[in-house]
C-alpha cells in the first residue's frame, strides 16, 4: 500500500506564492483615494456663488446649515438671469478657480433625495461649440449618469456617495470616481476655460421637485 506523505510547509509557501499576487490584485481592483498627488486649494462661502431662479430670494431655493448645502429647484422655476434661455436651476458655481490647463479635481459627497430625477447635479462648466459643458453628472430615475448614459450607481437615492472628478486638460480627459472607484474615463469637449459647479439644473424630463445636498466640497489641483 502507498501511502501520501504531506509537506505543510510546501503546501503553505504554494499557498502564499500563488494567492499572494492575487489578493494584491483585488486590493488594487479595490477603492482608491483620488487625491493622492493632489494639492487642496483654499475654498470657503466667499468662493461660492449662487445661481438661483432670478425672480426668487435666495434663501427659498438654497440653505447651508451645519456644513450641509441644499439646493432645490422646481421645473416651474424661471432660469437663473433673465436672458437665459436655460432650464431652471440652483447650483453652486465655484468661482477664482477657473481654468485652462493642467489637472484639476473636484471633490464633494452628494445626497439625492428619491424622486428627484432628470437633472445634472454636477458639472465641469466649458467646452467648445456646440457643447457648453465637458462633463456633467445626472440623475435619472435613480440612477447616476455620465450625462445621459452609461449608469455610474444604479440606485444612489437617499445615501451619501463621495464624488470626485478629475479633469486632466491637456489631455483631454475626465475620470469619475464614487466612493474612491473609478466609474469612468470619457473624452474632454474642448473650451479655453473651466469652472465646477454642483447643485440642481434641470435636464430632459425633469422631475416637479429636484433637491441635492453636498458637503466637504473642495477643489485640487495636481501636484507639479
Amino acid at each position: 500500500m502507498a501511502y501520501f506523505s504531506f509537506d505543510a510547509s510546501a503546501f503553505f509557501f504554494f499557498l502564499g506564492f500563488v494567492i499572494h499576487p492575487i489578493l494584491n490584485r483585488a486590493v488594487a481592483w479595490g477603492p482608491v483615494d483620488p487625491t493622492n498627488g493632489f494639492v487642496s486649494l483654499p475654498l470657503n462661502l466667499s468662493y461660492y456663488h449662487i445661481q438661483k431662479p432670478y425672480d426668487v430670494p435666495e434663501d427659498q431655493r438654497y440653505s447651508f446649515v451645519n456644513g450641509v448645502h441644499k439646493c432645490w429647484v422646481y421645473s416651474t422655476d424661471k432660469p437663473h438671469t433673465l436672458t437665459s434661455q436655460t432650464k431652471p436651476r440652483t447650483e453652486i458655481a465655484i468661482q477664482g478657480y477657473n481654468y485652462s490647463s493642467g489637472v484639476w479635481q473636484f471633490e464633494g459627497y452628494g445626497y439625492v433625495p428619491n424622486g428627484t430625477s432628470g437633472v445634472c447635479i454636477m458639472q465641469v462648466f466649458g467646452a467648445s461649440a456646440p457643447h457648453a459643458t465637458t462633463l456633467m453628472v445626472r440623475v435619472y430615475n435613480g440612477s447616476l449618469m455620465y450625462y445621459k448614459g452609461p449608469v455610474l450607481v444604479p440606485n444612489i437615492y437617499d445615501q451619501w456617495f463621495r464624488l470626485n472628478v478629475i479633469h486632466d486638460v491637456d489631455s483631454a480627459k475626465v475620470k469619475v470616481y464614487i466612493n474612491g472607484t473609478l466609474k469612468i474615463e470619457a473624452d474632454g469637449r474642448g473650451g479655453t476655460s473651466h469652472a465646477f459647479k454642483c447643485g440642481v439644473y434641470a435636464q430632459n424630463n425633469d422631475s416637479y421637485y429636484m433637491e441635492s445636498r453636498w458637503k466637504g466640497i473642495k477643489v485640487l489641483k495636481k501636484c507639479d
